[in-house]
């Protein structure tokens, strides 16, 4: 297995924090909780991608690019970290946006940038607004790629969420550091909580990484978008294409991904109210701030999960914080008012 000589720029703050969250474990009343804080990988505010954008941007060097392009929701986080990675590597980004998508709501480029998007005209992402049909995007960022050649450019296009199996190594490489650290902390995990979307690296490159590493703890994916059954069909197919890229025989199985479809209705970026209890939870807790979009959503899967048994005062929980907190601010005027005033 080659995963340590795979080249990878140094650009997230790592190891990141495990810490403890006693105030919300006692709260729950359930599981001993901790927080694996990927939220502060320091790249652009923080956030899981910059774990991925440093096999990404490595290979980009490799391949003599000078623009990163890749796409999203007008909020991604991952857009945001990838402009940001690219002005680290002396790269120029292009970001491909739907207007009016239902991703966070209705998205009108003509209005005062907020968020994430706020964050990418700072740091000059070139901003591509698509508005054909987003599953038919690819050769619209193909057109793209090829205007930048004709200017003498040479793109490195990456997938959305930095989900292919160079991305999705840098998962392989998280199990292991935190498996270190539960030794450090004489710690054993049983479950580690994560989100699950329809781009699928981080739960991929977990799902490997724990059967490579034989870790004790069962990974957990909360869907953010879609069925669990879709969601696995992107998920195993990339976590056995990351164990081909890395050079092992270990392949994953349908059965040994987790996930639960529970909780991310309505759709993908509208917070329901278990979302937005778990960010005051979380909030009130630990001063530990969640998005609406991801984390919400899966800290409010481990929420109901305690309440309705399926976790107990004997297990000891991994909550896998990926970031996304600039989402808060784009989505101010939607929820600000879903909060209880303090006592």
């Amino acid at each position: 297995m080659r995963l340590t000589s795979i080249p990878r720029v140094d650009i997230a703050h790592l190891p990141t924090p495990l810490e403890p969250a006693p105030n919300l474990s006692e709260e729950l009343g359930g599981p001993e909780i901790w927080i694996k804080r990927d939220d502060l990988t320091g790249l652009a505010l923080g956030g899981n991608k910059a774990r991925k954008l440093e096999f990404l941007v490595a290979d980009a060097i490799q391949q003599e690019a000078t623009v990163l392009m890749t796409a999203g929701a007008p909020q991604s986080n991952h857009c945001r970290q990838t402009a940001a990675a690219a002005r680290k590597a002396g790269m120029k980004s292009v970001l491909i946006f739907a207007p009016y998508s239902k991703h966070y709501g209705s998205t009108d480029p003509d209005q005062a940038p907020q968020g994430n998007l706020l964050l990418d005209k700072i740091m000059g992402a070139r901003i591509e607004w698509y508005h054909g049909d987003w599953q038919d995007r690819l050769a619209f960022m193909d057109q793209i790629a090829a205007d930048l050649r004709d200017k003498g450019e040479r793109p490195y296009v990456i997938p959305g969420g930095g989900s292919n199996p160079v991305g999705a190594t840098a998962y392989v490489n998280a199990v292991y550091e935190t498996m270190n650290q539960l030794r450090e902390l004489s710690l054993n995990a049983t479950h580690w909580y994560t989100t699950s979307s329809t781009s699928g690296g981080t739960h991929a490159g977990l799902s490997l990484g724990v059967k490579l590493a034989h870790a004790p703890f069962t990974v957990v994916g909360s869907a953010c978008d879609q069925d669990a059954t879709k969601t696995k069909s992107v998920v195993v197919p990339l976590a056995n294409a990351t164990a081909e890229h890395i050079g092992t025989d270990v392949r994953i199985s349908d059965e040994e991904v987790i996930v639960d479809d529970n909780y991310y209705l309505p759709s993908y970026g509208i917070p329901n109210e278990g979302c937005l209890e778990a960010i005051e939870i979380a909030a009130r807790t630990e001063g530990l701030l969640l998005d609406p979009v991801y984390t919400g959503k899966t800290m409010s899967a481990l929420i109901d999960h305690v309440r309705k048994g399926k976790l107990t005062s004997n297990d000891t929980v991994i909550f896998h914080h990926t970031g996304g907190t600039p989402a808060l601010f784009a989505q101010a005027d939607g929820i600000a008012g879903s909060f209880s005033e303090p006592e």
